[in-house]
């Protein structure tokens, strides 16, 4: 069983469009469920044998008709003969293989990578590895290493009447004169099962929900929040960087847009999913991040503090007009 707690212990292996082929080929005959998932305007389509993915797929992702051709696809398999997850991508056809993951949220992440390759090289439409919530009409994101509290302060924010979940893993961008605009591209979500431990508001969420191995579900949230309260694009005005770190005594610093893309830049974009990391993809992400942060303030929260205190400072950045 894989740790999520824990880095992600895979790496992407790059595979021509002849291995894609014997790919397809070995396993074809084993697809039972096919089903597209409209990802932010992509066409992304599901082959696996696996009822339960099928089913959180449809559960997670907007329907997309069936009519529609494919942009990019995924087959999600177990094979006893390999050891140990192995993700395999095709960039020219934009096919991923997922084998042996027992971990949803993995197999939905490398969904959205698969979009996220395609509308980044085709439609100048950039990704970004982390929650956006919109305030009473200024959009909101969090950005964050893994375990330093982006879901827990994202879905704490989410508890202010005036507050709309765009997304709380993974939103697109675009870049439209002097604003970014961000999109949400799932219908439904993928929560910890200790979002009721730590906010209060989401344990009715939490008594209906029905959690996999790794203690996480899929849930409407619109059953707590309400039926208005998940929206699909707002325009972002802050982010906020978190960091974990016991030897700075800081919690908030205001950053400029260069100091900020240092600090995604040594993070990896805070974003573990990326399918490819050539040179070329590396100077498109680093030109979008370099706009995206010129548009928005930012600011560095440390959360090393107890999270009710980091929550309350985050609220002041959330509620200030500067």
């Amino acid at each position: 069983m894989q740790d999520v707690n824990k880095p992600l212990s895979y790496a992407v292996k790059l595979i021509d469009v002849d291995e894609r082929d014997r790919l397809i080929s070995k396993y074809q005959e084993r697809v039972l469920f096919e089903n597209k998932a409209d990802i932010y305007g992509c066409c992304i389509k599901l082959l696996t044998d696996s009822e339960d993915t099928k089913e959180r797929w449809e559960d997670n992702f907007y329907f997309m008709s069936q009519s529609i051709r494919s942009h990019g696809r995924l087959y999600v398999f177990d094979d006893p003969s390999l050891d140990g997850m192995h993700v395999y991508y095709d960039a020219f056809t934009k096919t991923l293989f997922l084998f042996n993951c027992d971990y949803y949220g993995w197999a939905k992440s490398l969904a959205l990578a698969v979009a996220g390759d395609i509308l980044e090289d085709e439609h100048q439409i950039y990704h970004v590895h982390g929650a956006a919530v919109d305030v009473n009409g200024i959009g909101v994101s969090i950005i964050a290493p893994p375990n330093t509290g982006k879901s827990t302060h994202s879905y704490g924010l989410l508890r202010r009447p005036d507050s709309r979940l765009i997304s709380d893993d993974w939103y697109f961008v675009r870049l439209m004169g002097d604003d970014a605009v961000a999109f949400g591209s799932e219908k439904n979500f993928y929560i910890r099962i200790d979002i009721g431990e730590i906010w209060s508001e989401y344990k009715q969420l939490v008594e209906k929900a029905h959690f996999d191995s790794k203690n996480r579900a899929v849930v409407n949230l619109r059953w707590v929040v309400g039926k208005g309260r998940v929206r699909t694009e707002t325009t972002m005005k802050k982010v906020i960087l978190l960091e974990r770190d016991p030897k700075d005594p800081t919690t908030v610093v205001k950053m400029a847009g260069d100091e900020a893309l240092d600090y995604l830049i040594d993070h990896d974009f805070c974003n573990p999913h990326q399918l490819v990391r050539d040179e070329r993809k590396l100077k498109l992400r680093r030109d979008f991040f370099r706009q995206y942060l010129n548009k928005v303030t930012t600011y560095l929260v440390n959360t090393v503090k107890p999270p009710l205190e980091t929550h309350r400072k985050i609220q002041e950045i959330v509620s200030t007009t500067a």
